[in-house]
């Protein structure tokens, strides 16, 4: 197997899989259907997969076959905008202010998490596959966002050297390690992972895999969390321990 790394950090991330309506929520670690969207805009692949412009693309049957797993480097604090949109079109005394009609103000709560960052890993047997990703990730043909347009990476999101080939997912997020505040490398890092095979211990449902973005339609898949340790190598002093 062989897998590529992307690195998804910045001030706000917003992973949501459940939002509707008024209530925007996130997960706390990246979504399938929003990893494999940000795929799609590196590629400048549209949502229509009949489309023309998706000839020669990888396929998103092909996406999300991919095995992911995610690194939590750091938590993130979960936060929430308040929002309104709409409201009267005209004031007391007739001067036009915001379109829409009196009192159709909507207000919508949004959730999100602040100054998270995590290392992401795809598997795959394919390195040809991970091979043209890693290469739209280093030129995307569309903006990359962590879940909403407006939230943008604070670094890149391509990983440099990130593609690993004959390395499993588990070895891969093993790779660069990070460092607490004083330079430490962190003793235990919290990770979600998508089984290579049937699993007993793999039973947190996300309903998360894209079928089609054109018309929203998901399915589920099984991970699992654990905690993986600092790898072996790093001395007691570097541990924090």
């Amino acid at each position: 197997m062989n897998t590529l790394l992307l690195r998804l950090a910045g001030p706000m991330q917003s992973w949501g899989t459940q939002s509707r309506f008024t209530i925007r929520d996130t997960g706390y670690e990246p979504s399938k259907s929003g990893v494999i969207g940000l795929l799609c805009a590196a590629l400048g692949k549209p949502r229509d997969e009949s489309h023309s412009d998706n000839q020669g693309k990888p396929t998103l049957s092909a996406l999300a076959a991919l095995r992911m797993g995610i690194r939590v480097d750091r938590e993130g604090v979960l936060q929430k905008d308040y929002h309104t949109a709409g409201g009267s079109r005209h004031d007391d005394y007739g001067v036009i202010k915001a379109s829409g009609a009196k009192g159709d103000t909507v207000v919508s709560h949004r959730y999100y998490l602040a100054d998270a960052a995590f290392l992401v890993g795809l598997e795959s047997a394919s390195e040809e596959l991970l091979q043209r990703l890693d290469t739209a990730l280093a030129n995307p043909h569309w903006q990359l966002f962590l879940g909403r347009k407006s939230f943008v990476p604070s670094l890149p999101v391509r990983v440099p050297d990130g593609l690993l080939c004959n390395t499993s997912l588990e070895a891969a997020l093993q790779k660069d390690w990070p460092k607490d505040l004083r330079g430490q490398l962190l003793a235990r890092l919290r990770c979600v992972v998508e089984p290579s095979g049937p699993d007993s211990s793999a039973t947190e449902v996300r309903h998360d895999v894209p079928l089609c973005f054109a018309t929203r339609q998901f399915t589920i898949r099984y991970v699992k969390t654990d905690w993986m340790s600092c790898p072996e190598g790093a001395s007691d002093d570097d541990r924090g321990t």
